[in-house]
């Protein structure tokens, strides 16, 4: 299969979340730990860089030992990984993650995620408009919607589905930029 994406290689993996994103969704899970970052696009004051190698890293050991959970927005060129890890350290450490990541059922990570994590939430009413990781600026076009896919960091008993509305974290998340500013 060809690669069509007309991103820059040595940027293409390095999109960051939209602060209004996060931010409304911190309010809800208190994110301690930005599994794939670097200091430039940092959302958490304790993350793991690329050389670090969070599927590598104990995010036990690199988390905070406060309650919170893990931020993830991988690399969307090799999800799988990351959905396994995300999976092992919630088995294993019981270590609640939210994962950003494409909406795409139709994909093998896909049925993996769902065969541990606790939840799914669809991103509905529109797309996300990533970081550019060059400019820092919001870069709209995005030809896909988005996901959460949660781990909770308590026993499982099924996977839930449901959806939230992008404007309404946006308008969440801005109002917590304002306040803060």
């Amino acid at each position: 299969m060809t690669d069509k994406s007309n991103t820059a290689a040595e940027i293409k993996d390095a999109w960051q979340t939209p602060p209004e994103i996060f931010l409304a969704l911190n309010a809800e899970f208190s994110f301690t730990l930005d599994a794939a970052a670097d200091a430039d696009n940092a959302l958490c004051r304790h993350y793991i860089t690329e050389e670090q190698n969070t599927l590598e890293t104990s995010w036990k050991a690199a988390k905070p030992d406060i309650p919170g959970y893990v931020w993830l927005n991988p690399p969307y060129s090799d999800v799988c990984p990351f959905v396994q890890k995300a999976a092992a350290e919630n088995a294993d450490n019981a270590i609640g993650c939210v994962m950003l990541l494409n909406s795409d059922t139709s994909v093998g990570w896909f049925r993996e995620a769902i065969s541990s994590a606790h939840e799914v939430r669809f991103i509905t009413g529109g797309r996300l408009s990533f970081l550019n990781a060059t400019t820092g600026k919001p870069v709209s076009g995005n030809n896909r919607g988005q996901m959460l896919v949660i781990w909770h960091p308590w026993p499982r008993t099924h996977c839930e589905f449901k959806t939230v509305d992008r404007d309404v974290l946006m308008r969440f998340g801005a109002r917590l930029i304002e306040r803060a500013a």
